[in-house]
């Protein structure tokens, strides 16, 4: 095989890893790498295609943002793309960066703005006469996602500007994201749903405002920050970046107030080195710094090259990583009877902490990244998340490590649950392993600490060591002998005091009552996290009505896939899982959401609207409230969800879009006999 065959062979094979990790990363929110690795695969492609451009295609990576938008949410066009960014990883190549600008603008003297590189989401926020009418995720650049919906509910988006002089029509660009301690919030919310964790800070805000309920967004601590106007029709806009942040500013809109303005490249290569020493001060992740030229008369006349804009740059800090030995794999069992990987480490320091274990995820995760025992691994710690692995350093393997799928200890271990002995099984179509066992001892532990935790009953008192103490004795079977205990029951256990066994007994009376979404999660059905129940109990307001409900009923309601309603049909169709029902609905626990209830008695309920031109009868604002009091929901764009299209004088793309979708579509003499 030629030179050339070779190379066209390794790009090829480079553009299809990108591409699937571009799947990964911005279409499933579900990432496979680490920021590291994907940089590594991207400049090994961009070096090779520099080296061959003949070999350069419109569809390698190189050449466009990201990946395909979801149909869910409904498309949208970018007026003006919404490009990536080149990256800087040294001074050396920031000084690369300048030198080039610096050749196509002979003559010319500059000023930069250095603003911190937030890891969220960019989406793009559109105003008409100073309110907000749209927004969207980048998506591939040129056609992102409707989730108008989802940012209206952060609040630090303006949905009516403090100063009416802004442009008639304009678009911001800003990254939605997550603070460090809302995601491990989320994490531990999730972990004790048995719900796979977010990978870090930018794939939980990406998975938070990308719900097809906009009630789960507004349940979770998102933020944004402004960092830029796309375009403007009708009205005057300042000459430079700084002036234009500082006029969006004065309209309202959150920017960041580390930005600065700075005169020469050293001043920014200070910047950078400052926020290297200085980033875990944040409460949010950064991995970098943007760059940008500040005079806007030369970024048209810069432009771009291929999808990068010339004016900008991202200058990256350096992962927080480090290498040590992997000397063991082990597993334990989770709440759900997975079994669970970790990996025994050599201690080593990053990020601030010793790290002696990290997170291996699952078998075939360990085998695509063919990691063994006795490696030398990188490991990595981005602000709070778990530890992870991120591969092993294949220049010091010795030739004695095994891959995993060969290394029978391991294999062997993935075989029988460590707790109870019990032989694993493997579910079609999962990748975990998981004990069969429903009276497994670390199951029933796990099970026992998720039904009291905080998010659950919060059944204040009882933690883990008098949850093994409860079992270990056998004054405690199952969650619901907890409502049978007796203050003389309590007094037999070690160290427990008279008021103590008071206290504890009071917290679990005052339990019975938590709302029904709280039951739901503390049941720990498979796949039924904090939001899935409260999206479930407000659905069906009872437990009987949902334990009743079939996979076809529960596939119906918005949000619910197929695995979960096989696994809430499961869980109910249990014996044992029957019998601890009854228990509790005979102990007084509350089974049923009279609120949700009586909002669903509401005519409107379930129904989704979208209202479009001038009504004549009254304002647009005042037909959605009357929507909304009769129980419907109101949407800004129609989609697939959409029920009702109520049309007034001046209907536009939406009735096209309408007719094209099949929604019904209402006059207003339809629409106000309809809610008479």
């Amino acid at each position: 095989m030629s030179d050339k065959e070779n190379t066209q062979e390794r790009i090829h094979k480079l553009r299809e890893l990108i591409n699937h990790h571009n799947y990964r990363y911005y279409v499933l929110d579900s990432p496979e790498l680490s920021d590291v690795e994907y940089d590594e695969l991207m400049q090994e492609l961009r070096q090779m295609e520099a080296e061959r451009p003949e070999l350069v295609t419109p569809d390698s990576p190189t050449q466009r943002v990201g990946a395909q938008p979801l149909e869910a949410f409904g498309v949208v066009e970018h007026p003006l793309p919404l490009l990536s960014l080149a990256n800087a990883f040294d001074y050396q190549e920031l000084q690369a960066w300048h030198k080039r600008i610096s050749g196509l603008l002979p003559g010319e003297n500059w000023d930069f703005v250095a603003e911190l590189k937030m890891d969220g989401l960019a989406v793009a926020l559109v105003y008409e006469d100073g309110r907000f009418v749209s927004g969207a995720t980048r998506g591939d650049g040129f056609r992102g996602e409707d989730i108008s919906q989802n940012l209206r509910t952060i609040r630090s988006i303006p949905l009516a500007l403090v100063d009416r002089d802004a442009p008639r029509r304009f678009e911001v660009r800003g990254e939605v994201f997550l603070t460090r301690s809302g995601f491990k919030k989320l994490n531990e919310e999730r972990a004790a749903g048995g719900q796979p964790l977010f990978a870090n800070p930018r794939n939980a805000a990406a998975g938070s405002v990308r719900q097809l309920d906009p009630r789960i967004t507004a349940g979770r601590p998102l933020d944004i920050y402004i960092y830029g106007l796309g375009w403007a029709e009708g009205g005057a806009i300042p000459l430079t970046h700084w002036e234009t942040m500082e006029f969006l500013k004065s309209l309202g809109f959150k920017i960041n107030p580390h930005n600065r303005r700075l005169d020469a490249l050293e001043e920014v290569e200070e910047y950078h080195r400052s926020w290297v020493e200085h980033r875990r001060e944040l409460e949010y992740d950064t991995d970098g710094i943007v760059v940008k030229v500040n005079p806007l008369a030369l970024h048209d006349r810069l432009g771009s090259v291929g999808r990068e804009p010339r004016w900008a740059i991202a200058y990256k800090f350096p992962a927080t990583q480090a290498t040590t030995r992997l000397l063991d794999i082990q597993v334990n069992v989770g709440r759900t009877g997975s079994l669970n990987p970790f990996a025994i480490l050599e201690p080593v320091h990053v990020g601030g902490v010793t790290l002696r274990q990290a997170a291996l995820h699952n078998l075939d995760d360990i085998a695509r990244k063919d990691i063994r025992r006795g490696d030398t691994v990188i490991v990595q710690r981005a602000g709070e998340v778990i530890p992870e692995v991120v591969g092993p350093v294949l220049s010091l393997r010795t030739g004695r490590e095994l891959p995993v799928d060969e290394d029978r200890e391991v294999l062997e271990r993935f075989q029988t649950c460590p707790s109870c002995g019990a032989r694993t099984i493997r579910p079609e179509d999962e990748v975990m392993y998981r004990c069969p066992n429903a009276a497994c001892p670390a199951q029933a532990h796990r099970r026992l600490e998720h039904f009291v935790s905080r998010g659950a009953m919060d059944i204040e008192g009882v933690g883990t060591q008098l949850c093994a103490a409860l079992l270990a004795s056998g004054l405690v079977v199952d969650v619901a002998d907890l409502y049978k205990l007796s203050k003389e029951q309590l007094l037999t256990l070690e160290r427990m005091a008279e008021k103590s066994a008071s206290n504890v007994l009071a917290s679990i009376a005052a339990s019975k009552d938590r709302p029904l979404a709280r039951l739901l999660f503390a049941l720990g059905i498979l796949h039924v996290g904090d939001e899935m129940a409260q999206l479930l109990a407000s659905h069906f307001c009872s437990l009987n009505r949902l334990a009743q409900a079939t996979e076809e009923e529960l596939n119906a309601i918005p949000g619910v896939g197929p695995k979960i309603a096989q696994s809430v049909v499961a869980f109910f169709r249990g014996e044992s899982n029957k019998e601890i029902l009854r228990k509790l609905k005979e102990v007084g626990v509350r089974m049923e959401d009279e609120a949700a209830a009586e909002a669903r008695s509401l005519p409107l309920d379930g129904l989704e609207f979208v209202v479009t031109g001038r009504l004549a009868a009254f304002p647009r604002s005042q037909a959605e409230a009357r929507i909304k009091e009769l129980g419907g929901n109101v949407s800004d764009n129609v989609s697939r969800m959409t029920t009702y299209l109520v049309i007034g004088e001046g209907s536009g793309s939406k009735l096209e879009r309408a007719r094209a979708l099949g929604t019904k579509i209402l006059t207003e003499e339809e629409f106000l006999r309809l809610i008479q």
